[in-house]
């Protein structure tokens, strides 16, 4: 081949090398909220979120119905509230939740900035940041 057809070959192919290069740097497997709602939560509050996963009848007390957390709160979906339930920082003391506190599971990974008060932002890890926002999208 002449060198012109190899420049063309060359300039043709680095779209698809640079693509290629970018996908290997990509974790595997990225974390998504549904990803860790169907890893840590489906087994108690079910693929809907209703609280009718396949642990729930085990338990002595019926998980809660993610679906309708916006409806009792006056149609406003609460994410710090939400995250500061799910970690277990808001359960501390509370002898009678059988949820398991996911703070711990959290701790490793990238934070995002959210803002938990007017004009205040917070560094929160992104997996948490993600489960919530998931868990905003069942509404109904």
């Amino acid at each position: 081949m002449t060198k012109t057809i190899w420049k063309a070959v060359a300039i043709l192919a680095l779209p698809a090398g640079l693509a290629a290069m970018v996908a290997c740097t990509r974790p595997a497997d990225q974390v998504t909220g549904r990803g860790i709602y169907q890893d840590y939560c489906v087994a108690c509050h079910g693929e809907s979120g209703r609280g009718d996963g396949p642990a729930a009848a085990g338990l002595s007390k019926k998980p809660a119905d993610l679906t309708r957390i916006a409806a009792r709160n006056g149609g406003t979906f609460p994410l710090v509230k939400v995250m500061s339930t799910i970690d277990g920082y808001t359960r501390r003391n509370d002898r009678g939740s059988k949820m398991p506190e996911m703070g711990p599971f959290f701790q490793e990974g990238p934070t995002v900035m959210v803002e938990t008060g007017p004009g205040i932002s917070t560094p929160t890890p992104q997996r948490l940041v993600a489960l919530a926002e998931y868990l905003r999208s069942l509404q109904r």
